[in-house]
């Protein structure tokens, strides 16, 4: 492109036209500006998830979901409660996100390619890795799905239930009798009633149908999932900032844990030495900056909210009538299995 016959005020105009534009110098009129305007986050949750997104009977809505938009507020407000919830069902979900009635879609949805591209939407990252898996009696004495080879399985129809089955077990020339039935209630209803050696379905659906039974603690989820359900936040695809600081708050939760940083013992720990400890807490580097939040932004998550490990023993872990192993779910250098790894704070 040739511009030496343009005049002076034309090169100017052009140059504005083609510098590049940062994502933390946002625009008037961001997601961030019209947040902090408003005064809180709108944040789009399930309408009743146990250990994901429920309501109290006072209206207090707790769950793994709903801590991570406490998380959100934290890092933007320094305060957990600037926060609006939104109960959405399934189908209303991304619509809602991209009629901007709410600022993040948080509400358990899978991480699909066509969700990521069809939907106006963008996945920030990973908060809970669930899956199709199984449920058996703990008196069977079985702890693997390798093991369930000529087992009668509880399933609905459909990708997740009977075609999951089928697949998984045709790959392991395993042979198996399916019992199906329409509703998820009449499913578990027939393996309470033994009709079926195991339950299938996501694992987080499993745990809720195991809490609800006469004796819980019969019954013991296999750790293996034969299929990948990513759930995470989502945010619209028009505002990369937004975005960064959605990715970097889920990324704050799981380094926190990472450097042994908790609700607990964060504000001892603001006299630490270690460089990526007083990095992160915005003592020695101001890493808020590039997101248009606050310097101590990653101290106030931890502060209000705990690290990835807390949230998730409080909401569907030990500490939860879910009672869920970490497996997937836990820190990539404290399980082989685990899946949980937080991007460089630097």
């Amino acid at each position: 492109m040739q511009f030496r016959c343009l005049p002076t005020a034309a090169l100017v105009l052009v140059a504005l036209l083609l510098a590049p534009v940062s994502a933390a110098s946002a625009a008037p009129g961001s997601t961030l500006d019209e947040i902090r305007a408003r005064g809180h986050i709108l944040c789009g949750v399930g309408e009743a998830q146990e250990g994901f997104s429920e309501a109290s009977d006072d209206g207090q809505r707790s769950g793994l979901d709903v801590e991570f938009c406490a998380a959100l507020a934290a890092a933007v407000f320094g305060n957990r409660d600037a926060v609006k919830f939104w109960p959405l069902s399934a189908n209303d979900g991304f619509k809602s996100l991209q009629s901007g009635d709410i600022d993040v879609l948080a509400r358990g949805a899978a991480w699909t390619l066509s969700r990521d591209t069809e939907f106006g939407a963008r996945f920030t990252g990973v908060l809970f890795y669930d899956g199709q898996g199984f449920m058996t009696r703990r008196g069977n004495a079985i702890s693997s799905v390798l093991e369930l080879s000529g087992a009668s399985v509880c399933a609905l129809p459909g990708a997740m239930g009977e075609q999951g089955v089928a697949e998984f077990f045709g790959s392991q020339r395993m042979r198996y009798q399916i019992v199906t039935q329409e509703s998820w209630d009449d499913v578990v209803k027939a393996y309470v009633a033994g009709s079926c050696t195991v339950l299938t379905g996501e694992v987080s659906l499993l745990a809720v149908a195991r809490s609800k039974m006469s004796s819980p603690g019969d019954h013991i989820i296999l750790p293996e999932l034969i299929t990948k359900e990513p759930l995470g936040p989502a945010v619209r695809q028009d505002d990369p900032q937004w975005f960064a600081v959605v990715r970097w708050t889920l990324m704050a939760l799981i380094e926190a844990e990472e450097l042994g940083l908790s609700s607990g013992n964060v504000d001892a720990k603001r006299a630490a030495t270690e460089p990526e400890i007083r990095r992160f807490l915005g003592l020695e580097a101001n890493l808020g900056q590039a997101l248009g939040l606050p310097r101590d932004w990653a101290y106030q998550i931890v502060k209000n909210v705990g690290n990835y490990g807390e949230i998730f023993e409080r909401t569907v872990g030990a500490k939860s009538d879910l009672k869920l192993e970490r497996g997937l779910n836990n820190l990539w250098n404290k399980n082989k299995n685990g899946l949980m790894y937080s991007m460089p704070f630097r």
